[in-house]
Parts: C-alpha cells; structure tokens; sequence
C-alpha cells in the first residue's frame, strides 16, 4: 500500500516536554509523600496521564479517592511549564515542509490532553500543516492501544495501512504498529539501543535524519 499520510506524537517528538511532565508528575506526587526514580518514570511514558497515576499511586498503595484529584494537579502543572519553557526538538520544521512538499495528508495523535494539543502547535509553528489532531485522553483506552491513531487516519479520511506515524516512546510504537500503521521511531538518546525498538520500521537519532531514501524504504 502507498504511503500518503504521516502522523505525529506529540511529547518528546516535536517539543522537549517529556522532562516537564516528569518535573509536575515529581513535584505533586512529593507533596503526597510518593517519589519514583528518573528510571521508574521512564516505563510509564506514553501513558495518559490518569494511568500514570493509578499505576504509581496503586503501587505505592495510596487511596484511589484522591488519583482524579492528582491527576488534574500534573495536568494543570505540565501545561503551565510547557507553555513557558517547552522547546521545539530538533527537525521538526523539516520533517513538516519534508512530508508537506510531497502532497502527505499530516496528523498529530497524542496521549496527552487536547490543550497540550495546541500549546504545542503554536510552539512549534506547525499549525498550517496539521490537517487533524487527535488525543486519547477521553477514550476507553489510551497508547498502547491503537484507538488514537485509528481515529486520527478517520479523521484524515485515510486507511490505517496508508500511514506512516513518528513516535519516541514504546507505547506508542506499539499503539501505531497495532494499527497496522509504519511507525519511525527517534527514542531519548539514553535509550537508542534499547532491544525494544525492534518492531519499529525505522529508527533514528533526529527527526532532521529522516530522508527520501527512508521513504522509499517503508
């Protein structure tokens, strides 16, 4: 099947938020007296941010009453310091102008609520590109499951099999790969040769490395 549309996550692909989200997690979970390591953190990226914290808060066995409410305290948080300090990654104005030049349909597909949604297309500057965005903060379930990325190939009147989705977390690369989608993945550099990437269709270090030839590849 012929590649014609591109769809992109959003945390730690486009903008540096990934440290923000583990700065507001970090600070709201310490004045609940639960603290998890930088490596704890890191299993759980990709996940909505509701199983984030029923995840963290049931292992360290505190009361489920009290997950909404911490939950929107991290949501809250993490918007505020994107919006003041998140940066754009490397490559993505090329990445855009690469798949945009050649007549792709383009997408975002986030875990991530959908304020954070346009935070970051105004960050980045991307807003005329994206054609659809969606976020899985609403669904039954979010990355790993493929919903999201389903939803975003409806929206952009697409097949699942005609889209190729950029991704840097696990989770995510096995939501797109179960959606029957190509997935590039370009993981944190503390993890490039993770054995994990290994169902990936493309890795690599900058979303500024991906080239025609990786196209044709696909």
């Amino acid at each position: 099947m012929k590649i014609n549309t591109v769809i992109f996550d959003i945390d730690g692909l486009l903008i540096n938020s990934e440290p923000l989200w583990n700065q507001a997690a970090a600070e709201v979970f310490a004045s609940r007296n639960v603290f998890i390591s930088e490596e704890e953190y890191a299993t759980t990226t990709g996940l909505r941010t509701k199983e984030f914290v029923a995840w963290w808060l049931t292992h360290f066995q505190q009361d489920p009453a009290i997950f909404p409410e911490v939950e929107k305290e991290i949501v809250t948080s993490v918007l505020d310091k994107i919006a003041s300090n998140a940066e754009t990654l490397p490559g993505v104005p090329y990445i855009f102008e690469f798949f945009a030049s050649r007549g792709f349909k383009i997408g975002l597909a986030t875990s991530s609520p959908p304020e954070l949604i346009a935070i970051a297309k105004k960050i980045t500057g991307i807003e005329s590109y994206v054609m659809a965005a969606t976020s899985a903060e609403d669904l039954p379930y979010g990355k790993p499951h493929p919903q999201v990325y389903l939803n975003c190939a409806n929206a952009l009147q697409v097949a699942p099999v005609n889209c190729v989705c950029f991704e840097d977390s696990f989770n995510g690369m096995v939501a797109a790969k179960a959606a029957r989608m190509k997935c590039v993945v370009v993981p944190h550099a503390s993890e490039q040769d993770h054995v994990k990437w290994g169902a990936a269709d493309a890795k690599l270090t900058s979303l500024q490395h991906f080239t025609e030839e990786h196209l044709m590849r696909l």
